[in-house]
């Protein structure tokens, strides 16, 4: 696929991945990044700060949707920062120094994942309550740091772990999403200027595809706007169904990954 082809399939991909995950606070940029290697044949290791674009470009629409309804993720928002920014720094140093390969972070995905998200979709919250213990702020600081760290390696912006820990630990979705899709949004900048600063120094494919960064970022943006709409109108429980479901199937397709790897 080339030109306006390879742009119309990322938009519409997005905007799909985008609608279907930003009510649970995940931006679907862990399902993006298998679509961009497979699909659209982003090279690496220029897909990981193409997928961060995305999330620059994306996490927009469905904060400003947020932000009028009143959800602003509160204090969450704020502890989620002090551990994804720096990490994200250091994941994408170490992205273009040390040039990890995927394997490793499929089988770290698809065992976090898998469990967590058949736990999601299959276990009943009556009245709201949650049987896990509420995680404490320095356990959150400590997660968000390896997510960031992650995100900064692998191009994503860590919702896909965090929204199903902090949903599962007892939080509202309603407090989730925006905490974890602002952090996204935050930490994907500062992926992306690292990126950028770092291709200065570095031959080969290190700064983003612009073009299928905005062409996806743009589907996210319209999908995002539209999932964030759509999730006042849906119950907890069901947000909570549907990120074990999105979580699970992104866990198993990087098993599969893994395994073919």
């Amino acid at each position: 696929m080339h030109g306006l082809v390879l742009y119309s399939v990322g938009f519409g991909a997005a905007f799909g991945i985008a609608t279907l995950c930003t009510p649970a606070g995940v931006s679907g940029a862990v399902l993006l990044l298998p679509f961009q290697v497979s699909v659209l044949g982003t090279p690496s290791p220029a897909v990981t700060p193409t997928n961060l674009l995305y999330n620059v470009v994306a996490t927009p629409g469905a904060l400003v949707r947020y932000w009028r309804q009143g959800q602003t993720g509160g204090r969450l928002t704020t502890v989620l920062l002090l551990g994804t920014l720096p990490g994200v720094i250091a994941g994408s140093a170490i992205r273009v120094e040390l040039l990890p390969g995927p394997r490793a972070f499929e089988i770290v995905i698809a065992f976090v994942l898998i469990p967590l998200g058949s736990w999601l979709a299959l276990h009943n919250q009556p009245n709201g309550e949650s049987t896990w213990v509420p995680l404490s702020t320095p356990v959150i600081i400590g997660t968000a740091l390896v997510v960031g760290v992650v995100g900064g390696i692998y191009g994503i912006g860590g919702g896909s772990i965090l929204a199903p820990l902090l949903v599962g630990a007892g939080r509202s979705p309603k407090e989730v999403a925006p905490a974890t899709l602002l952090s996204t949004f935050l930490t994907s900048v500062v992926g992306v200027a690292t990126f950028v600063v770092l291709s200065t120094q570095h031959h080969g494919a290190i700064a983003p595809d612009w073009g299928i960064g905005a062409a996806l970022g743009l589907g996210g943006l319209v999908g995002g706007y539209l999932g964030a709409l759509l999730q006042r109108r849906l119950p907890d429980q069901l947000i909570r169904r549907i990120l074990g479901l999105l979580v699970t199937a992104v866990g198993a397709r990087y098993a599969e990954l893994a395994a073919k790897g």
